[in-house]
């Protein structure tokens, strides 16, 4: 695929500061591997010095950067990394290729429901009974679709999904490899010395432009529905436990887990390896850090660390404290010393 300086100008609404040497550009990359037909983008401070060194053919750059490498075009944009994004959805959607029907391979129950001249069934597709599919939707290699599953308009579940029986999933929803909706909730209970599983009879829910990562996990709920709100961004080894419930626009990272019964409101944000119990709550616009364990509710709008969660500032001020105990206990050990030579006999 070929973009010229126009119209990366037009993908990206931005202002053309130098036009450079290049006239075709035909891939993407970092700064510091870029070549001589490829966009690049200035996102971060950190890579300026790799900007100043780059040989890319255009960098969209924020406004104000005061050098700039002696080659590339550069194009002024408000947001460079949204703006390179931009650019790679536009070469992403030209290289995928939408192939609507069903695969001789796929294996389609005779009562589902959709039009086989708008939707994409891959080889080794399972579509189990009363299933629905919406137009323009993509049913990748070895996924599974459970009976009475609900699957809405321009989704694309990519290879050896499963979505399990009665789950709901909205429009423009994105499933990648290995992800799996609606396995039975961890439910058991201890009767005469033996763990009895407990029936898990709700669904998942996922709302419209939700986007799960590979081989991550939503639990159907014990009655009811666990919910993924709209438009919420789970990364891959991400654990939902069943009837929990997560606001719109949230971002859950990679090796997060949320219990069972936990909610999170709107526009919440759980770093890498966090988590949170179960049958708690989290405030709209909360942040737990890396690691940070959610052990009670939370109130929105802070930014919580540590096991337990508690506000930045304060675990900062804890963490202090803790680095400062082998200075004080060397101290106080000197203290002792010098009493013992004043009074040999204590």
């Amino acid at each position: 695929m070929k973009l010229t300086l126009d119209d990366i100008v037009s993908l990206t609404a931005g202002t053309l500061v130098r036009p450079g040497s290049a006239t075709v550009i035909t891939g993407l990359a970092s700064l510091d591997e870029a070549g001589s037909e490829d966009v690049s983008f200035l996102g971060n401070e950190k890579y300026y010095k790799d900007f100043l060194q780059t040989d890319a053919a255009v960098v969209l750059i924020p406004p104000g950067v005061p050098e700039h490498p002696s080659d590339s075009a550069l194009i002024e944009v408000a947001n460079p990394s949204l703006a390179f994004g931009e650019m790679v959805k536009h070469f992403v959607d030209k290289h995928h290729r939408f192939t609507p029907g069903v695969h001789p391979g796929a294996h389609v129950a005779a009562d589902a429901i959709f039009d086989p001249e708008l939707v994409s069934i891959k080889a080794g597709a399972v579509v189990e009974a009363g299933a629905r599919i919406g137009n323009g939707s993509e049913i990748g290699s070895g996924t599974v679709v459970g009976e009475n599953v609900n699957i809405g308009e321009d989704c694309r579940l990519y290879a050896n999904v499963t979505v399990r029986e009665g789950c709901i999933i909205g429009h423009r929803v994105i499933l990648h490899s290995g992800c799996i909706i609606g396995s039975d909730g961890y439910g058991y209970e201890l009767v005469d010395g033996r763990h009895q599983k407990i029936d898990q009879v709700g669904i998942v829910l996922l709302e419209d432009d939700v986007e799960i990562g590979a081989n991550s996990t939503v639990d159907r709920a014990r009655f009811g529905k666990t919910l993924i709100g709209e438009g919420t961004k789970i990364d891959n080894l991400v654990q939902i436990g069943h009837n929990a419930k997560i606001g719109k626009h949230c971002l859950v990272v990679a090796q997060s887990g949320i219990s069972g019964s936990a909610h999170l409101g709107d526009y919440v944000t759980l770093a890498a390896k966090s988590g949170c119990v179960g049958h708690i709550k989290i405030g709209d616009h909360a942040v737990l850090t890396a690691k940070a364990a959610g052990m009670s509710d939370l109130e929105g709008g802070q930014v919580y660390m540590g096991m337990p969660a508690r506000p930045l500032r304060e675990a900062l001020k804890s963490k202090a404290r803790v680095a400062r105990l082998p200075k004080l206990i060397a101290e106080v050990k000197e203290l002792r010393r010098q009493l013992d030579k004043l009074d040999p006999s204590s």
